[in-house]
Formats: C-alpha cells, sequence, structure tokens
C-alpha cells in the first residue's frame, strides 16, 4: 500500500498544478514533493503526472486517481479536525479564494476583528476573479456573487446585501465633452471598458423606474476586470473617460469631487456577494469559526 505522505504529495501537486505552488501550501518542499510523487508512481508502474518546465498536469490515471482519492482524504482531514473542538480557540489554516472587488471592498471589514478574535488562525487568501472549482483549488471557501458561484454549494451572504454599479468620471472630462443626459448619450462618449478573464466584455446596464437599458459603449482603453480596474479609475481620474464599477469603489473619489457621479439614477443594484463552501457534514474548525463569526458583523 502505498505511503499516505506520498498520496498526499501527489494530490496537493495535482491540485495546485505544480510543485512550487504546492510546496507553499502544505509548507513542504518542491524536491520532497517531487521525490515522494516519483516513488507514488513507480509503485503503481503509471505516470501519473506530466511535467514540463513550464507546467505539471495530470495524466489520465492520475486525473481518475484524484477523483477517486480527494473524497476519501477529505473525509480523513475532516475526521482528523474534529480534534480541534476540544481545543480551546480554533487553530490552523484557512484559504478563502476572493475576487479583488470582495478583497477591496468586503475583507477588509472582516479580517481585523476576525483576526483579533482567533489569534491562531492563519488566513491564505487568494485573489481571482476567474471561476474557481474549489475542491482542485484546494481552498476551504471562496467569496463570490451569486451568478458566479459553483453549484451545489451552502452559500451564506457576506458584505452589504445590495450594492450598485456607479458611473463617473472627472470635473475635466465633463466639462470639456458635457453631460450624457440618458444612458444612450453614452455611445457619444469615451468610455472605459473591463474585460473578463474569459475575454467576455460585459456591457454597461442601467435601470431606472422599472425600465432597464443595456448599452455596449466604445473606448480607447480596455483592461482586465480585477486586477486591472485600479488603471482603469486612474485614467477616469486624469480625464480621459467614463468609468462605470462598483460603487463602493467610487465613492471615495466622488467624496473628494475627484470624480462627479453620472446619470446617478439610472444606476443598477445587485445582491452583495455570499461566502460558500462545500456541504460537509464537519467543517474544519477554521472554517467552522469564520461562518459562524460572519452573521455578528454588521454592514
Amino acid at each position: 500500500m502505498a505511503e499516505l505522505q506520498d498520496i498526499g504529495a501527489f494530490v496537493a501537486v495535482a491540485r495546485h498544478g505544480g510543485f512550487r505552488e504546492a510546496a507553499r501550501q502544505t509548507d513542504s518542499s518542491a524536491s520532497q514533493l517531487s521525490a515522494a510523487v516519483r516513488r507514488l508512481e513507480a509503485q503503481l508502474g503509471v505516470r501519473l503526472l506530466n511535467r514540463t518546465t513550464r507546467s505539471v498536469a495530470a495524466t489520465d490515471a492520475g486525473q481518475r486517481l484524484l477523483e477517486q482519492l480527494s473524497p476519501a482524504l477529505d473525509a480523513v482531514e475532516s475526521a482528523l479536525d474534529v480534534v480541534n473542538g476540544f481545543r480551546e480557540r480554533p487553530a490552523g489554516r484557512l484559504r478563502l479564494n476572493v475576487p479583488l472587488s470582495a478583497a477591496r471592498l468586503v475583507l477588509p471589514r472582516v479580517l481585523p476583528p476576525f483576526m483579533a478574535a482567533y489569534p491562531e488562525i492563519v488566513l491564505e487568501i487568494t485573489v481571482d476573479d476567474s471561476f474557481v472549482d474549489l475542491l482542485r483549488s484546494g481552498c476551504d471557501a471562496g467569496i463570490r456573487y451569486e451568478e458566479r458561484m459553483e453549484q451545489d454549494m451552502v452559500a451564506i451572504p457576506i458584505g452589504p446585501r445590495m450594492q450598485r454599479f456607479a458611473l463617473a468620471a472627472s470635473p475635466a472630462y465633463l466639462q470639456q465633452h458635457g453631460w450624457p443626459h440618458k444612458p444612450q448619450d453614452l455611445l457619444q462618449h469615451t468610455c472605459l471598458r473591463g474585460r473578463f478573464g474569459s475575454g467576455a466584455m460585459p456591457p454597461w446596464e442601467f435601470e431606472h423606474k422599472g425600465r432597464k437599458v443595456v448599452i455596449e459603449p466604445q473606448g480607447p482603453l480596455i483592461v482586465s476586470l480585477g486586477a486591472g480596474a485600479d488603471l482603469m479609475v486612474d485614467a477616469a481620474l486624469a480625464g480621459s473617460g467614463l468609468v462605470y464599477l462598483f460603487e463602493d469603489w467610487l465613492r471615495p473619489y466622488m467624496a473628494r469631487g475627484e470624480l462627479e457621479p453620472v446619470l446617478e439614477r439610472w444606476w443598477p443594484s445587485f445582491t452583495g456577494p455570499f461566502l460558500y463552501y462545500p456541504g460537509r457534514r464537519y467543517l474544519p474548525a477554521p472554517l467552522r469559526a469564520f461562518v459562524d463569526f460572519i452573521p455578528g458583523l454588521r454592514w
């Protein structure tokens, strides 16, 4: 029977897509993980991982083994974590996968009081705006908006329950180009746009008194949504065009007069984000502490 440690090394490398990232996640070394995977492959007599200088990916045999092993290893981890309940305070590592908007607008209100209440829990935050398979990524939980969550997950509200998208421009831009009076006017303006990692470029949506308007604006700048959002805001501050983003993101600039709200009565509302995680009978103690902590916060 293969050593459980070698099996765990294979699962970590396969889930994280490489030895370096798996080593970082498991507090091990890439060379130790590589040796463990080689031992497992030698014992099984089959290659489990295809390795190149740039990437590591599971073979068909490795993928099938990973699918069979993951539920069993998760059950072992949950069983061992039950012991954590006998501690005075939960300890361990909590891995969260969140979009940039949550990292910027939600977690600053959550993490400081949580870390003060649970100093023995280590939080590891991965900022990622793409669709995420939590189990394959090795994360305990994620934060996403309703339409971008994985299916068959437990979800609880986190952060403000209603948010809005806002449209804004610098005073200099509006003085030079004039104010839009209705969403259709944006087709005659310079707009700063974002693109998802999938390549999709979301339209700008507006709503007023039950009437919805969808605009496909044009402009000289397209950035990746998430990582490039600050660049889009900087361009708007410099007078390069109109920016359409979370109201909470733009509100500080509007409060200082650096940006002016545009078409505010047309700003659309949407449901706030959710913390989501796999439905397990036993949650890891750090995640259980986090789940229980969230309802006590006020937004």
